[in-house]
């Protein structure tokens, strides 16, 4: 493709094929940069949050539930979707944090924001790092069934080499938090 050409496809037509409690499934009719038109299928989220939970001792806390959509049981930092456009990203992540552990924060400093797989989706995930952590009881979603964990970095960092950790925003997470402390 030659490099004069405009990287941006212009939405033609929007259509709605599934409308969910968490999220949509959308296929939009757009026009290429080289005028052809194509079809693009996408889950359409309205974002979310996750925080990295860092206890006095330099331990990480993690939850372990299981995961409907693959099958298995997986250890995460606790995270959850944004409730609206006027939800706040950072208040939304004290909100899990408190709903999933237990624990409140009184430092919280953004790690990074990214988008988990913009191939397909448009979510837009919040990464929070959390410190001066005091315990308090857990209030988890009804249809939530967590169990809690501490874990030092390098034991969390050889769970991701091992295959033990796979969820994505866990391990970004973990590889922002051990590079920040090189």
């Amino acid at each position: 493709m030659p490099n004069h050409i405009k990287l941006i496809e212009k939405g033609l037509c929007k259509k709605r094929l599934y409308k969910g409690g968490a999220v949509n499934f959308n296929v939009d009719k757009v026009l290429l940069p080289n005028r052809k038109t194509a079809n693009r299928e996408y889950l359409d989220h309205p974002g979310a949050v996750a925080v990295l939970p860092v206890l006095p001792n330099g331990n990480i806390l993690m939850v372990r539930q299981y995961r409907y959509p693959v099958g298995e049981a997986t250890w995460e930092i606790p995270a959850g979707k944004m409730h609206g456009p006027k939800d706040s990203p950072a208040l939304r992540a004290r909100c899990e944090l408190q709903e999933e552990t237990g624990y409140t924060v009184s430092s919280l400093s953004k790690l990074i924001t990214f988008w988990p797989c913009c191939a397909f989706s448009n979510e837009r995930l919040h990464i929070y790092q959390a410190s001066g952590l005091k315990p308090g009881p857990a209030s988890p979603d009804d249809d939530e069934f967590l169990r809690p964990g501490e874990f030092s970095l390098k034991r969390a960092m050889a769970m991701v080499r091992s295959g033990r950790i796979k969820d994505s925003k866990t391990i970004i997470a973990l590889q922002a938090l051990a590079l920040s402390r090189r």
